[in-house]
């Protein structure tokens, strides 16, 4: 492959040619200034604590109330979506079309509610995690529980 007719001699790559604001000094995490940005800090490795950026920018703002919430939140949806991994029953005599519009639109909401959780863990934030974590786990045992009660009953007593 040739490469004659190339002249790469005007190309600044750290410097940030025309583009103001974005030279190698004053890019962030690049060692520049980064007083007068207002991007958040994101972190690449878990940490602890409720200075976090969960789901939408400023969210929880760096409120320990709000932090509370968004823990419960995500641990809500997390429950939410292992009990929505059953597909609801539907009943006999109900049309095919119907019965799976029913199914689609719950595993729609299931599949919604595990990319939230998926996305909130995606902060780093070790509550979070936990949260996210404890909420499947809180909603499988509802469900193995809900099946073991009801396979008990079905059995014939001896």
């Amino acid at each position: 492959m040739s490469h004659e007719g190339h002249n790469h001699d005007d190309v600044d790559i750290m410097g940030g040619g025309d583009m103001p604001g974005m030279s190698g000094s004053n890019m962030p995490g690049m060692g520049g200034d980064l007083r007068n940005t207002t991007e958040a800090m994101m972190h690449s490795s878990l940490y602890w604590g409720k200075d976090a950026v969960i789901l939408f920018s400023g969210w929880p703002n760096q409120n320990l109330g709000m932090y509370m919430l968004a823990f419960f939140l995500i641990f809500l949806i997390a429950v939410a979506a292992e009990v929505l991994s059953v597909s609801p029953t539907v009943k006999a005599g109900t049309s095919p079309i119907k019965a799976g519009a029913i199914q689609a639109s719950v595993y729609a909401f299931r599949i919604g509610f595990v990319y939230l959780v998926m996305l909130s863990v995606m902060s780093f934030n070790i509550g979070i995690f936990i949260a996210a974590v404890a909420g499947h786990t809180l909603g499988f045992f509802i469900i193995k529980a809900r099946s073991h009660a009801q396979t008990n009953q079905a059995a014939p007593k001896v």
